[in-house]
């Protein structure tokens, strides 16, 4: 079967499993760091947030950012800070920046 020969609703639902199943992939590589994920991939942890609030809105649904984060994080922001977050290296800034600016080219 091809995606595309799925009911809306049974691709939204495969869209929500995969979703759930990426947020408890990041959930066990706690040990990958947002500026990790930014330099690689473009994207990070809290992007995923600012993409669920954006849905949310598109869906006339007003859904708190910090809500969205924990979501995301599985705990709230702040301890999943405390518990996890490195200070980012030279090295990793230094990627980074490079990355926006190449971004925003």
């Amino acid at each position: 079967m091809n995606i595309e020969d799925l009911s809306p609703a049974a691709q939204q639902a495969l869209e929500a499993a995969v979703f759930r199943r990426l947020l408890a992939h990041l959930d066990s590589r706690t040990d990958v760091q947002n500026i990790d994920l930014m330099n690689l991939a473009g994207f990070c942890r809290n992007c995923l947030s600012k993409w669920y609030v954006a849905a949310a809105e598109e869906a006339n649904i007003a859904l708190d950012y910090e809500d969205a984060r924990t979501r995301v994080y599985g705990i709230p922001y702040a301890d999943w800070k405390a518990q996890h977050q490195k200070e980012a290296s030279s090295a990793q800034l230094q990627t980074f920046q490079q990355v926006m600016t190449d971004k925003n080219e």
